[in-house]
């Protein structure tokens, strides 16, 4: 299951995310995104854990609790797993 987690402090890394998932099952990959050119956070992210059972039970579980002082918004992440740099490009062409 792959969840989005957003609201994330910028002050958060992968690992810390990770831990914090993994109380509620196994997490197969974790996803901070970050600007292209500063490097920095964007504060969302996504989860990856395999089962959905443990994925809908962290998602109840962490959905609106405070992490490094933020309130997290957990979510099945919904429609394409990765975005492409040439999203909105197709517009341009027609």
């Amino acid at each position: 299951m792959n969840i989005f987690v957003s609201n994330i402090s910028f002050k958060v890394r992968e690992q810390a995310l990770k831990e914090l998932f993994a109380e509620h099952g196994e997490v197969s990959n974790v996803r901070i995104i970050k600007d292209k050119e500063t490097r920095r956070s964007k504060g969302y992210g996504f989860v990856e854990m395999p089962s959905d059972s443990e994925g809908n039970a962290a998602i109840n579980a962490l959905n609106g609790t405070s992490h490094y002082e933020r309130t997290i918004v957990v979510a099945e992440a919904k429609g394409k797993k990765e975005t492409t740099e040439t999203d909105g490009n197709a517009a341009a062409e027609g």
